[in-house]
């Protein structure tokens, strides 16, 4: 089973999370960084090149064996899913059609969720715009595990199947521990998700879903890809509870690496997080950050002193302390 965690309970913190008064020291001393707030016009377009990628690789693979689905499906599907899923994490601050139309950004969210075979684009953003709000809230931020979780995944080889079935924790744990009333453009997210699978599974067959939805869910495990999931707000250092990463895996990720720089300032673009580094180093450079995501998967793997209790929590209001 390997190595057992050294950590028996999350890290507790009585002071608020780092960002907002970051952000407001950074915007007195540097004011231009609010010229690269707003959407990118680019955005929309890349998204969409990405989606019609997908189309294509239906047809294109549709007939051949499944060991080459399988491969196709995790080298290469599943990235693009994983990058539309980013996508739509930048969907859900509104950074494909500005503030000003809400309804085009949900309605480009829906067409970015469609390869990726599962309804989620709109649930997404209900949970993790309090993710931002609320970081470190033992109830409002569901990116934390569950007690449960940490318990019983707290060897070695716990952790690895834990990373393996990351997709489905991160799924299923907001509605459990955070349930939410589904609202109507949910239902409708749905019901345009199920109606396209279904086309697809017509037109193209099952080898084709599994594409799809097996592509996506083996790229959010153990994947290089998935390595932010962790990478963000594991604590590797103690006291840090947001970290970046600067490699190159950026490029097909809409940059969620420059996480700190996202946290600081989520108005600002994907495309744009580079510019913020670059006007205010002396936030940024000093701070932990990663350079691999495949070596922060190795390390939560082996690493006792790192498991899913490595988290920064802070009580709810109106718990007991």
């Amino acid at each position: 089973m390997g190595a057992h965690v050294s950590r028996t309970d999350f890290e507790w913190s009585y002071t608020e999370e780092p960002h907002r008064s970051r952000r407001q020291e950074i915007l007195s001393k540097y004011p231009q960084i609010k010229k690269l707030f707003g959407y990118d016009p680019w955005f929309k377009w890349q998204v969409t090149a990405l989606v019609l990628i997908q189309f294509v690789m239906f047809y294109v693979i549709k007939d051949q064996s499944w060991t080459l689905i399988f491969l196709v499906a995790y080298c290469f599907g599943g990235v693009i899913n994983h990058s539309l899923m980013l996508a739509i994490h930048e969907i859900s601050h509104n950074l494909a059609f500005g503030h000003a139309r809400p309804m085009a950004n949900k309605m480009l969210g829906f067409f970015a969720n469609l390869p990726i075979g599962i309804p989620f684009s709109i649930s997404f953003k209900k949970y993790h715009l309090e993710h931002h709000r609320y970081q470190g809230d033992e109830k409002l931020d569901t990116d934390i595990p569950t007690y449960l979780e940490a318990k019983l995944f707290c060897t070695t080889f716990g952790k690895f199947c834990w990373v393996a079935l990351q997709p489905f924790f991160y799924a299923l744990r907001p509605v459990i521990t955070y349930p939410k009333e589904p609202t109507t453009l949910e239902i409708i997210n749905v019901i345009i998700q199920c109606s396209f699978n279904t086309l697809v599974y017509y037109l193209c067959g099952g080898k084709i879903i599994f594409y799809m939805i097996g592509g996506s869910l083996l790229a959010m495990g153990l994947h290089p890809v998935a390595g932010h999931f962790i990478s963000e707000h594991y604590m590797f250092h103690k006291g840090y509870e947001t970290y970046s990463y600067y490699g190159c895996l950026n490029w097909v990720t809409f940059n969620v690496g420059y996480h700190n720089e996202h946290h600081d300032f989520p108005a600002v673009p994907g495309s744009r997080l580079p510019e913020v580094k670059r006007i205010a180093p002396e936030y940024y450079d000093n701070l932990p950050q990663h350079n691999s995501w495949v070596s922060v998967l190795y390390d939560f793997v082996v690493d006792p002193d790192i498991g899913p209790y490595a988290r920064i929590k802070r009580k709810h209001r109106g718990l007991k302390t």
